[in-house]
């Protein structure tokens, strides 16, 4: 899907310039944004030069009065250097929309930092540094219709977008697709050293669980069918798909898999009562 176009004269300041702001930078330049619209204040050094290398960007070591010109401001520092990061920056962005990539932190946190009342959380995840990103999104009452036409187009430069109606879901989110790619990745660990224990190379082991995780992916993505229907399908009673499945569910791993994400959301809420204040 083609994402919305961005006005060309959209100046957009990222505060924090690591892997996740230099996706949507990325994503920003690919759609036709000009590099000179575009701010970054970064304090670490090797992070700059990277955004420089990159994107040929030069980020500024600390927040100056020329943050007032940008209309959109992302939020992408750890939700622990929040309120370090955003003392030297609210005095220069209160009249632009806030949008924020932190997890945790919640807009009515963010809106007293900054002091505008404009804030757009969103929780993207690493696929975005491909293009494939999936990201949720929430708007604050005071949010126009233009500035979530806004925060949409800048965020769906780097995959697929999803509004939810309620802040609190977003740790729902984070939960399930900002961490996810790190379930996927221990999934794939899995079944890469079962493919090496029953004598595949590692290398051939890899290539066949990646390559499987992906046309499963793709299969669900483009059926409206059940998901469950779908497992059903691959699952001949007493072969050898039911077979894995049936030791799976001995072992319990669903359950502690649905758990693992409880804990994820609850570890999300705790970022914001921690971080946020």
């Amino acid at each position: 899907m083609t994402p919305p176009a961005l006005p060309p004269s959209t100046r957009i300041a990222f505060i924090g310039g690591g892997n996740m702001a230099s996706a949507i930078i990325g994503g920003l330049i690919r759609q036709g944004l000009p590099a000179a619209n575009i701010q970054v204040v970064e304090p670490f050094e090797a992070a700059r030069a990277a955004l420089k290398a990159q994107h040929d960007i030069d980020a500024a070591p600390a927040a100056a009065p020329a943050l007032a010109d940008a209309g959109l401001i992302v939020w992408a520092v750890k939700p622990q250097s929040f309120r370090e990061a955003s003392a030297p920056v609210a005095p220069h962005v209160g009249n632009a929309l806030q949008l924020s990539v932190m997890a945790g932190i919640r807009a009515a946190d963010i809106a007293a930092a900054t002091g505008s009342a404009r804030i757009v959380r969103c929780m993207p995840n690493t696929p975005a540094l491909v293009g494939r990103g999936m990201t949720g999104l929430f708007a604050s009452a005071a949010v126009s219709a233009a500035d979530r036409q806004l925060a949409e187009a800048v965020i769906r430069t780097t995959g697929d977008a999803l509004w939810v109606e309620r802040e609190a879901q977003l740790d729902a989110v984070t939960a399930l697709s900002g961490s996810g790619p790190a379930y996927v990745f221990y999934f794939l660990e899995a079944m890469q050293q079962a493919g090496t224990e029953l004598g595949l190379s590692a290398e051939q082991a890899r290539r066949l669980a990646v390559g499987t995780f992906a046309g499963g992916a793709q299969l669900a993505a483009d059926s409206t069918e059940p998901l469950a229907l779908l497992r059903e399908r691959v699952t001949s009673k007493g072969g050898t798909t039911y077979a894995a499945l049936t030791a799976m569910d001995q072992a319990g791993i669903k359950d502690a898999f649905v758990q693992a994400m409880h804990a994820a959301c609850t570890r999300a809420r705790e970022l914001g009562d921690e971080f946020g204040r």
